[in-house]
């Protein structure tokens, strides 16, 4: 028996890296999962693939820059499902450049993807989990960036520094009514963006499946008990003063 049997789960962006480590993890626990991505196409071999593994899943093609994508989506997960136990907020956007020649379409861009999905995701999980009275679990993924900043990371770092104050709003509003909400802050990591790169990562990387771990930690948790925050990173990636 999984430490999740019976959990009802989103991912956002679960078609690949980061948020598909994380959504192979719950299903392994036994977690039904709901996955939402962009891309399509991904997002359904995605779901076969853990279908294979007997995982109960619903692949709904989502925008999460669109507010009423964001509402269908958990109206699906709802009408499959009927109860929502654990939300990922793991789809992200990367843009940067100098903040002098940054163009206001990259800031958006970045900042939309980044933090207001995440807010929005929330506010339905947050609506769906007060009504069903017995809590639940929104676990956000950040970046060491919001901590440590490297240049030319403006939209992405002040995204990533504004979901670990939305995490701490959220797990005082839920906490009245048994809703916690953790924040995940990954190091680098080995993700598809960074195996398509011509040249080798220069820095030290680790396997996505080191962030799962720590994300279904999160999920499993007795409900009295909440991880905030955790970081982590490869052990040779440098952090502190890394810019």
């Amino acid at each position: 028996m999984g430490q999740l049997d019976g959990k009802v789960a989103i991912v956002t962006g679960g078609n690949r890296g980061i948020g598909k480590g994380i959504a192979k993890g719950l299903a392994a626990e036994g977690a039904s999962l709901t996955i939402a991505a962009r891309d399509a196409e991904l997002l359904t071999q995605t779901a076969d693939e853990l279908r294979d593994k007997g995982t109960k899943v619903v692949a709904v093609p989502t925008d999460v820059t669109d507010e009423d994508q964001i509402k269908a989506l958990f109206e699906k997960a709802m009408a499959e499902y009927g109860r929502l136990d654990i939300l990922v907020n793991n789809a992200g956007a990367f843009d940067g450049g100098p903040i002098d020649e940054l163009s206001t379409e990259a800031w958006d861009k970045v900042i939309s993807v980044n933090l207001r999905a995440p807010f929005l995701c929330s506010r339905e999980a947050m609506r769906i989990m007060k009504a069903q009275g017995d809590g639940g679990r929104i676990i956000n993924v950040g970046s060491i960036s919001a901590h440590r900043v490297r240049p030319n990371s403006a939209p992405y770092s002040s995204s990533k520094f504004g979901i670990w104050g939305l995490t701490q709003v959220t797990a005082l509003e839920g906490r009245p009514h048994g809703i916690t909400a953790s924040c995940l802050q990954p190091g680098n990591t080995y993700v598809e963006r960074v195996q398509n790169r011509p040249q080798p990562p220069s820095e030290p990387m680790m396997d996505v499946d080191a962030l799962a771990q720590a994300a279904v930690l999160m999920a499993t948790l007795p409900p009295n008990v909440n991880m905030l925050e955790a970081t982590v990173l490869p052990v040779e990636q440098l952090y502190v003063g890394r810019g």
